[in-house]
């Protein structure tokens, strides 16, 4: 019978101290629940310390030290964006943490973490990962300092930094650690990164402008922010390095993605499924919630969007579990004892993606600086569902199984390239609730393409495909659109041309999203350098709190409160023409 791994001290020192600042959940939702677990599959003891206290040591001493490594992560999403609003505003809550409270860890939670770490044991290995410490790999803009940072290696200290998803990385480090290797030695890792002297930096490496030259230079930042993206496929990407003042920053080229056998062995270990009961009294982890009946079946996204963090963290290349897995796991779902018969979700980065785009990236790799899908699809796109539909369809035959529900994002600009509509029928006939979420996010060509976005026509034609299946199968389900105001590109004339979009199709958006510039993705890049990294171009970026303000009331024009601003914002971007068309004043 599976255990939670243990929180407290043991007779035996850890081989392996996982560090984490959420809150210890052991559901492979989780990225340190999956490493830990990982690490335990190759006969390894791994202790867990959740939400140390970091204004003390006494938490990082409690399991003493590990014979290995400590390995640190801020957990499943950024330390900053856990605990600030795109307005920079203080979140009250935290889904992560017990009872869903904020202030269980720290800002910027690896680098105190490592800090804390390095103060009580000097000479212990420590290796970070997760989304904070992947994205935060080069020098990076960061949004709430308003500063470009260096390396979180640097600030962190620590020994090495595992990029993307870490599993092949991690088995390799536990071989090498228990064949007696030191930790300084295992600079040959792929997707690994680490601080080296600059006299010890590889050959035939792409050398990016400095920590120092990007923090000087925009457009050095932006030229460096292209080579790191254009770098990170596993068929052609090189060793990267970058100047970090004294040091050089190495990243090696980047580890492959897990196999189809690969994945189906990582979601069988043996998780608990639940948070640890430690957290009952507080009211339990509220994050388990949205994933304790859902499935995860893919990886990866050439969908590549240029605001989204997957790219650089997870990759471009779909990988994708076996529909053996995938049965195998529903059953287990099915005999938790408050399963209800109702599977939440059958996703993962896209639901709908299950196969690489194409069959060239396979032996030559994804086309550097074009998008699968974006403004238009590929012509050798490979859009195809049958074998997604046909994973659904056993799911649904299942004992106990009364619904599955696809609840991730549908990309769907690939549904419509497939000109076999069996699966658009059957998703709408049997795997939504009423509402479908899509994110069409503007509807602007020129903000679109900023985004890496298809263009609104794509959105138009699924629209009236949904809405004619839909009717003729004589259920009232709907459309629910994600928009984005004051992404870099977009003017006020852009948002009042959405403004206009959204009251011809008749659509109230009820939430509307600001901007959020997180480290390492391409729009952050163009947020901070007002620059296009793939054309050099100069772009408009809003930035001030007005104008961000301004923006979003156009998006929700319709609410009262808004109306002054929407009012405001029309004039504003010369289209005072739209104020009586948008129902502001009397014919």
């Amino acid at each position: 019978m599976p255990l939670f791994l243990p929180v407290k001290k043991t007779k035996e020192p850890f081989d392996f101290i996982c560090v984490t600042g959420d809150g210890y959940v052991d559901h492979p939702s989780f990225g340190v629940a999956i490493i830990s677990r990982v690490i335990e599959s190759q006969g390894f003891t791994v202790g867990i310390i959740a939400q140390p206290d970091w204004r003390n040591h006494a938490d990082f001493t409690r399991l003493g030290k590990p014979k290995y490594a400590f390995m640190v992560t801020s957990g499943n999403i950024d330390s900053m964006v856990a605990h600030y609003t795109a307005s920079k505003k203080k979140r009250s809550d935290d889904l992560y943490s017990p009872g869903g409270k904020a202030g269980k860890r720290p800002d910027r939670a690896v680098t105190v973490y490592c800090q804390k770490i390095r103060e009580v044991y000097p000479d212990a290995p420590m290796i970070i990962g997760g989304l904070e410490a992947s994205l935060r790999r080069f020098a990076h803009y960061d949004y709430w300092s308003d500063e470009v940072m260096p390396s979180i290696l640097c600030d962190s200290g620590a020994d090495l930094l595992v990029c993307g998803m870490g599993e092949r990385q991690v088995t390799e480090l536990c071989a090498r650690f228990k064949s007696g290797e030191n930790i300084k030695s295992m600079t040959d890792i792929k997707g690994t990164a680490y601080l080296t002297k600059p006299e010890n930096t590889p050959w035939g490496a792409v050398e990016c402008p400095s920590f120092k030259q990007v923090r000087e230079s925009k457009e050095l930042y932006a030229k460096a922010c292209r080579l790191q993206y254009d770098g990170q496929d596993e068929i052609y990407g090189k060793t990267i390095i970058q100047r970090q003042d004294k040091l050089m920053l190495v990243q090696t080229p980047p580890m492959p993605a897990l196999t189809a056998k690969e994945l189906d062995l990582v979601y069988s270990l043996p998780y608990e499924r639940d948070y640890h009961p430690m957290y009952e009294k507080e009211g339990g982890i509220p994050a388990i919630e949205e994933v304790r009946f859902s499935i995860t079946h893919n990886r990866g996204c050439f969908g590549n969007c240029n605001f989204c963090s997957i790219a650089l963290h997870q990759g471009r290349k779909v990988t994708a579990r076996s529909k053996e897995s995938i049965l195998e796991e529903a059953i287990k779902l099915t005999n938790l004892p408050d399963f209800k018969g109702y599977i939440h979700d059958v996703g993962g980065p896209t639901a709908n993606f299950r196969n690489p785009s194409c069959e060239k990236q396979l032996k030559e790799g994804l086309c550097k600086g074009r998008k699968c899908l974006a403004p238009k699809p590929c012509e050798s796109l490979n859009a195809d569902h049958s074998e997604y539909l046909d994973i659904l369809r056993s799911l649904r035959k299942l004992d106990k199984v009364k619904k599955v529900f696809i609840r991730s994002g549908i990309r769907y600009d690939y549904l419509i390239a497939d000109k076999n509509e069996a699966f658009m029928r059957e998703m709408i006939a049997e795997h939504i609730s009423g509402q479908l979420k899509v994110a069409p996010e503007h509807c602007s060509a020129a903000v679109l393409d900023k985004m890496g976005k298809p263009h609104i026509e794509s959105y138009k034609k699924f629209q009236d495909r949904f809405y004619s299946v839909t009717g003729k199968i004589g259920k009232e389900q709907y459309l629910v659109p994600y928009l984005m105001s004051s992404h870099p590109g977009c003017t006020l004339k852009d948002a009042a041309e959405l403004a206009l979009f959204l009251k011809t199709q008749n659509l109230r958006p009820e939430q509307v999203q600001d901007f959020y510039p997180t480290p390492g993705t391409i729009s952050t890049c163009m947020f901070y350098t007002e620059l296009d990294p793939y054309t050099m171009k100069p772009l408009y970026v809003p930035k001030t709190a007005e104008e961000k303000t301004l923006q979003r009331a156009l998006l929700q024009y319709f609410k009262p409160q808004n109306k002054q601003n929407a009012i405001k914002a029309l004039r504003k971007a010369g289209r005072g023409d739209l104020i009586s068309k948008l129902g502001f004043v009397k014919k």
